[in-house]
């Protein structure tokens, strides 16, 4: 038996004993948890129950299927019918649970790509999906024109600022030039908003190279090509991201004294248009200490099923077993539209309370994907954010105490977790930073590549998280056109034991008399 192998066996093995202990003495029913008070870890985690959560999603994948997009798959994506159905079947079981529920509408920007987007460089022309993809609300335009990378002249320089997060990385720019830029700590809007007031014509961003634990959700960890979100529309076009080995090798031929000539044609159409978040207050506990759990409910690509029904789940499930548990912080639930968008909905409600309102929440919980059939267990940290520089003071330290409640879970069950960076821009966590919120969260991975030191932790399979297992294919979450992040690409063991963490975590913090903002 392989090395591989071996680890699927222990994990079994953990998974067995977890599920015997759990059920060594009959559990309650849903329907009896719900009607008595949760108020010890006990009692609550032993109330978040697989069937249950099924449940939920199979809902969730009821309402995609009745909402098809265009091309008839089932589909929950910001602004389209399913989304605003999924909102409605989370508010009707709040408000029926005895919840405070608002629906807070924004406007958002919205982007399509019309005709065949080209892409050619130095004589090669790349794919479309595969090697390259248009960045979300990117700028219209047919040019061909130099690709100069950020940070001057020189292999070393192109490797130390290269990223165009700073103005001072254009200097020695050629206005007219492509800005050839390696994602970086900052926003993607804000390495365009430097390349477009440099001058540049274009911006190719490309990936950094595959490292462990390097990307977070929604970015390929293998340097591979993905879709950047912007969150303002540009007034370029923007190719993003590319593959690291494509951007370095145009980097390179630069260095060399061999400008590439790029070739792009690009054309957009943007509209604005409505998304909601849901908002769902406890009547319980002190409204001058407010705890946030959060998920988004949006999708990206169809249903959605893993990302993010099944956080969307977690915290929908905790919220009916905890409806008549007295906290002494009340609890907030909130499900974000626009995250797969660039956190849309979170940068919306964060940026629009007033400085009461922000003063009132001491902490955010952010769950993000929960049911991950080739897991990893990874516990948002904001030090380990990209963009962690741009956070106020005290974010990370008391950030601390979340971190260490999700870590004492799951030391308790016997499984290892690891505190991490959950991408470029994070998840909606991100949001709360910015502001000042402290954060945690959960994520149990999607896309491609498992590692070995991660297969050593968790067991499973080398290759995609989710989708086909084991397999290096990318899997089904952050792919357009695949449409099979379905009720299929959940895993029932995994949803159980990785919301009743989030369980108990919601309840430690909801009682938490340290927590002050």
């Amino acid at each position: 038996m392989n090395k591989t192998a071996i680890g699927w066996a222990t994990f079994a093995f953990i998974g067995l004993n977890l599920l015997v202990s759990s059920h060594a003495v009959a559990s309650p029913s849903d329907g009896a948890c719900e009607l008595r008070v949760n108020d010890t870890s006990a009692k609550l985690v032993e109330c978040i129950q697989s069937q249950a959560l099924w449940h939920h999603l199979k809902a969730f994948q009821w309402i995609a299927d009745q909402n098809p997009g265009p091309g008839g798959h089932g589909n929950r994506n910001t602004g389209t019918s399913g989304y605003k159905a999924s909102v409605d079947y989370v508010a009707g079981l709040m408000r029926g649970a005895g919840y405070r529920v608002t629906i807070q509408p924004y406007k958002w920007a919205d982007f399509s790509v019309t005709g065949v987007p080209a892409f050619d460089a130095a004589g090669q022309t790349y794919r479309i999906s595969q090697d390259w993809f248009v960045a979300r609300l990117s700028g219209s335009g047919i040019l061909t024109a130099l690709a100069q990378p950020t940070g001057g002249a020189g292999a070393a320089a192109v490797r130390d600022s290269n990223t165009g997060c700073s103005r001072s990385d254009f200097a020695g720019f050629v206005p007219g030039h492509i800005a050839l830029l390696q994602r970086g700590s900052c926003a993607y809007d804000t390495e365009v908003a430097n390349a477009e007031a440099t001058g540049a014509a274009a911006v190719i961003i490309y990936n950094s190279k595959g490292a462990p634990g390097e990307a977070g959700r929604g970015e390929r960890r293998d340097g591979g090509a993905f879709e950047a979100q912007l969150v303002s529309p540009a007034n370029i076009p923007v190719v993003g991201v590319v593959s690291y080995a494509v951007g370095e090798g145009l980097s390179r031929r630069f260095s060399a004294g061999n400008a590439p000539a790029v070739h792009l044609d690009i054309r957009t159409r943007h509209r604005s248009d409505i998304d909601y978040n849901l908002i769902v207050d406890s009547p319980l506990g002190d409204p001058h200490h407010v705890v946030v759990v959060d998920a988004h409910l949006d999708s990206i690509y169809g249903a959605g099923m893993l990302d993010n029904a099944s956080g969307s789940t977690t915290i929908l499930e905790i919220a009916l077993e905890m409806a008549r548990t007295r906290t002494r912080n009340q609890l907030r639930y909130i499900w974000f539209g626009g995250e797969e968008l660039g956190l849309l909905g979170s940068r919306t409600y964060t940026k629009t309370l007033t400085t009461k309102e922000l003063r009132r929440i001491v902490f955010d919980i952010d769950v993000d994907v929960t049911a991950t059939p080739n897991f990893a267990i990874l516990v948002a940290d904001p030090a380990h954010a990209h963009n962690v520089k741009r956070f106020p003071p005290d974010v990370v330290k008391d950030s601390r105490v979340g971190n260490r409640d999700f870590a004492e879970y799951f030391s308790s069950v016997g499984v290892e977790s690891r505190n991490a960076n959950f991408g470029n821009d994070g998840t909606d966590s991100n949001s709360f930073s910015l502001v000042g919120v402290p954060n945690s969260g959960i994520l149990t991975q999607q896309d491609c590549c498992k590692h070995p030191w991660e297969v050593s932790l968790w067991g499973g399979f080398l290759g995609n998280f989710e989708g086909k297992i084991p397999g290096f294919n990318g899997g089904c979450v952050d792919r357009p056109h695949r449409w099979c992040d379905n009720l299929s690409n959940n895993d029932r063991f995994v949803l159980e034991f990785v919301s009743r963490a989030v369980a108990y975590v919601t309840l430690k913090l909801a009682n938490d008399a340290s927590l002050r903002h």
